[in-house]
């Protein structure tokens, strides 16, 4: 599931960078390249997604905001690749650094009980008896113990 859309994109970066990154045609159409801009929230979701998964049952009913916010930051460091400046690699470092504390668990994505992975049901085990050493369970067989 992507966490945030074109638009969230375009409102983010405004429609003339989004089109100076995402027209790869030759001749450029003056529009914004639907293709690279989708391809770059759907890698920008799947990192965030490895940060999450063992954190949050995925994919979440809604996106919380400020995932919004950290997948167009990561989609834009994508989308300028080695262009990125100072100001892009930082902002996707902390981007990643706070994805990092959510996947340690310092910081808390959803309300508690929403953020509970889904269970796979009850395990029991049943280690039945010892049968052999000093601990075994006497059966009254006299045999045991003689080796």
């Amino acid at each position: 599931m992507p966490y945030a859309t074109i638009q969230d994109l375009q409102d983010r970066l405004g429609p003339p960078r989004l089109v100076q990154l995402t027209d790869l045609g030759d001749p450029p159409s003056g529009t914004v390249g639907t293709v690279t801009a989708q391809k770059a929230l759907d890698d920008a979701s799947a990192e965030i997604d490895g940060y999450l998964v063992g954190r949050l049952a995925l994919p979440l009913a809604s996106a919380p905001a400020v995932l919004t916010v950290h997948c167009v930051t990561i989609a834009h460091y994508r989308l300028l690749g080695g262009a990125a400046g100072e100001v892009e690699r930082e902002a996707y470092k902390a981007a990643t650094r706070y994805l990092e504390r959510v996947a340690a668990g310092d910081i808390a994505l959803l309300p508690p009980s929403a953020a509970q992975p889904a269970s796979g049901g009850t395990v029991l085990f049943n280690p039945g008896q010892k049968a052999w050493g000093r601990e075994a369970v006497d059966t009254g067989d006299t045999r045991r113990g003689l080796c």
